[in-house]
């Protein structure tokens, strides 16, 4: 008879392994965020709406990229998305994020305004707005 240990999370040396499938992987620290709730979502999508709205405004203040509509979304993997109709949609979690990641979540979204990718161009764009992007990024991962 084999034993399975699907899903079973042990901690060792105080680091926490997760077994799917017989496979272990290192269980990661947990999201700064992940204990918001649905209920949460439905309190904060119009304050989310309303910040996100203004820094846009501000962060496009020479409306170089024109904005479709801004949607406000309860998403479990993405920050934001940029449709091929110029509409961008925003997790309403970045609104308790810092400022500075925030605002770096809406420049990449402007930014694919003018570029719909993630290729060289794109980033040079990101860049020239969000010199330390690169950092940022990783911060947004405890996110």
């Amino acid at each position: 008879m084999k034993k399975t240990f699907k899903n079973k999370i042990y901690q060792i040396f105080g680091r926490r392994y997760v077994v799917r499938r017989r496979v272990i992987r290192v269980a990661g620290p947990k999201k700064i965020l992940s204990h918001l709730s649905a209920k949460d979502f439905k309190e904060n999508k119009k304050a989310s709406y309303e910040l996100i709205s203004e820094r846009i405004r501000e962060l496009n203040q020479s409306g170089e990229y024109p904005v479709g509509k801004v949607s406000i979304k309860n998403q479990k993997t993405r920050w934001g998305s940029c449709s091929g109709k110029r509409n961008l949609s925003f997790n309403y979690k970045i609104i308790f994020m810092p400022e500075n990641l925030r605002d770096y979540i809406i420049i990449h979204e402007l930014c694919h305004l003018k570029e719909m990718n993630h290729s060289k161009n794109f980033w040079n764009l990101v860049s020239q707005k969000v010199p330390d992007y690169k950092a940022l990024r990783r911060q947004i991962k405890l996110y």
